[in-house]
C-alpha cells in the first residue's frame, strides 16, 4: 500500500524499514520483515498517513 501511495523505503535498524513520502514531514517505523502481520498501532498510522497524503490531493 506504502509503495503504490509513493512512499520509498530504506532500511532501519534489525528488520525494521523506515517508509517516507516527499509531501508529508513525518516518517513510519515498521517492525518485522514484509509478510508477517502489522501491530495493530502500525496499522493506523499507516491508515492515518494514507489519509493526510489524500487530503493534500483534495
Amino acid at each position: 500500500m506504502l509503495l503504490k501511495a509513493g512512499f520509498t523505503s530504506e532500511s532501519a535498524k534489525g528488520s525494521h524499514s523506515k517508509w517516507s513520502h516527499p509531501q508529508l514531514q513525518t516518517k513510519i517505523i515498521i517492525s518485522g520483515k514484509d509478510g508477517n502481520d502489522a501491530k495493530t498501532y502500525l496499522e493506523k498510522q499507516v491508515i492515518e498517513a494514507l489519509q493526510k497524503l489524500r487530503n493534500l490531493g483534495n
